[in-house]
């Protein structure tokens, strides 16, 4: 880390030396130290909600990085806020991770040498850090109520000035910090924030970042019940678990300073920073619920393959080193942060069904199967199933598709749109009176039978197929006809054009 103090640099010694150097966003240099190095990574969630996508997309970058230089990819859990912690969402939001294909080397769930991996069981740690920090008067006790700090606050920002404590208890003398405590007051413990410094370093997004330490404000390292607030458990966590790289979104950009000023503190090494640019909706503010496919659990419900999601996240905000489809193995060597856009990115959900398209189409059909599982219980057999999803693959983009495809088969009648019920009274009753009877001498045989029809009735392309489409599948358009009748059966088909000659002749 490179400070500015009274007018002259100077770098704290032994830390931080490396991220200090590296000033230039497209330097060759920078990425060379990045990517020729194995670099250990993380990933930090709370169980507080559905994993949204803008995090999974941080998810799958630091993933990335780690693969790309044989690092180590870790999950830390920082579940402190017990209050809206869920072990569920918890469960819900490992099983998504791994449903994207993102197996991390150490977590709460794998183990590892750097554990526990959930902040909730690492107070000791925090404790210790803070103890230090004690010893060093690097901290002190706040007793400021959330009523005067707000209140301050208001203040600062009606006066036009930035939002930042205002030192209440800075100078409070260590006999009446003493004398609240003994009375039963429970202080919070904020980190004195060293007066007239710039907090320098490298952003690998973004680039050369400057903090003034006087615009920051002495901030909460401890709550007021002795748990550790985000800015020192985050901070200490990525020393003790041995992270290289950081990359996070860059609403975490303002709290980067603060964490590399308790690292300097503590003496810890400081990490490379990289803040990747916010996700935003067609509203351009951040994504959102309201957007309709914000959070990964729902996009999952809706049928998207994860396929689809890692192809459209890696190439969001970031240019891919290759256009077309990448498999999860492909990816690392096609990762380059370098790459990344300074620029938020927007959610465009037509890329994210181009993506998933292509997903469908590159499936195994028994993955298909699988997929689009109870949807196929109208089919007896395994191999019927097969059957069916080599048939219709080409007109499934969700597993929702396949519903009005399954009844077009299976039952026993069939729902006609208006296109398809003009196209036969257009071919007219003599028209599938003919193709009925072409029907039982071509015993199932569709090419024999379509060329026959055309022979009796003198009809060809659109004129001889539509009309067929229709009686058949009650619409004009679909998958190919051919494997769809021979799914049908010789039965239903001969009913269905009966029926197709009652309906012309009605009209």
């Amino acid at each position: 880390m490179r400070f500015q103090v009274d007018g002259l640099d100077g770098t704290a010694p032994g830390r931080g030396a490396a991220s200090a150097s590296l000033t230039g966003r497209h330097d060759p240099v920078r990425w060379a130290f990045m990517s020729h190095k194995p670099q250990v990574t993380r990933f930090a969630p709370s169980p507080t909600g559905y994993l949204h996508l803008g995090n999974a997309r941080t998810a799958l970058y630091n993933f990335l990085a780690a693969r790309s230089g044989g690092g180590r990819f870790v999950l830390r859990v920082e579940d402190t806020d017990a209050g809206r912690s869920e072990e569920r969402l918890l469960e819900q939001l490992l099983a998504d991770l791994r449903w994207l294909g993102l197996e991390w080397d150490e977590g709460p769930d794998v183990g590892g040498t750097h554990g526990p991996y959930r902040q909730s069981e690492r107070a000791d740690v925090y404790s210790a850090a803070v103890a230090t920090l004690e010893r060093q008067g690097r901290v002190y006790p706040c007793f400021c109520s959330q009523e005067e700090l707000q209140l301050s606050r208001r203040a600062q920002l009606a006066a036009g000035r930035p939002p930042r404590y205002a030192g209440t208890c800075a100078r409070l003398p260590v006999e009446e910090a003493e004398r609240r405590i003994a009375g039963g007051e429970m202080p919070a413990t904020r980190f004195r924030v060293p007066a007239g410094r710039v907090v320098e370093f490298a952003d690998l997004v973004h680039g050369l970042q400057r903090f003034a330490s006087d615009d920051i404000g002495d901030f909460v390292v401890s709550r007021a019940d002795g748990s550790a607030a985000f800015f020192l458990g985050n901070a200490v966590d990525d020393s003790a678990m041995g992270v290289t790289l950081v990359l996070r979104g860059d609403d975490h950009l303002a709290n980067t300073p603060r964490q590399i000023l308790i690292l300097d503190a503590l003496g810890l090494p400081v990490p490379a920073y990289g803040h990747l640019p916010l996700l935003l909706g067609d509203t351009g503010a951040p994504l959102s619920k309201r957007d309709g496919a914000a959070g990964l659990h729902d996009l999952r419900e809706q049928g998207y393959l994860p396929g689809a999601l890692n192809n459209y996240l890696v190439r969001l905000g970031h240019a891919c080193g290759r256009d077309e489809w990448l498999e999860l193995a492909e990816m690392p060597a096609n990762f380059d942060l370098g790459r990344t856009s300074r620029s938020a990115a927007r959610f465009d959900e037509a890329q994210l069904r181009h993506w998933q398209r292509e997903a469908v189409t590159r499936a195994s059909v028994d993955s298909l199967v699988a997929w689009l599982g109870p949807r196929l219980d109208a089919f007896a057999s395994h191999a019927r199933k097969v059957e069916f999803v080599a048939a219709v693959r080409g007109n499934l983009l969700f597993p929702v598709d396949a519903e009005p495809l399954v009844r077009t088969v299976c039952e026993e009648l069939v729902a006609v749109d208006a296109d398809a019920n003009g196209a036969m009274s257009g071919a007219g009753p003599e028209f599938f009176r003919r193709a009925a009877g072409e029907w039982v001498s071509s015993a199932g045989d569709f090419k024999a039978w379509t060329r026959a029809v055309a022979a009796a009735t003198g009809q060809k392309g659109a004129a001889l197929y539509m009309p067929l489409r229709a009686a058949l599948t009650g619409t004009t358009h679909g998958p190919e006809l051919a494997p769809l009748a021979a799914l049908m059966g010789p039965e239903r088909v001969a009913q269905r054009l009966a029926a197709a000659e009652a309906r012309a002749a009605a009209r």
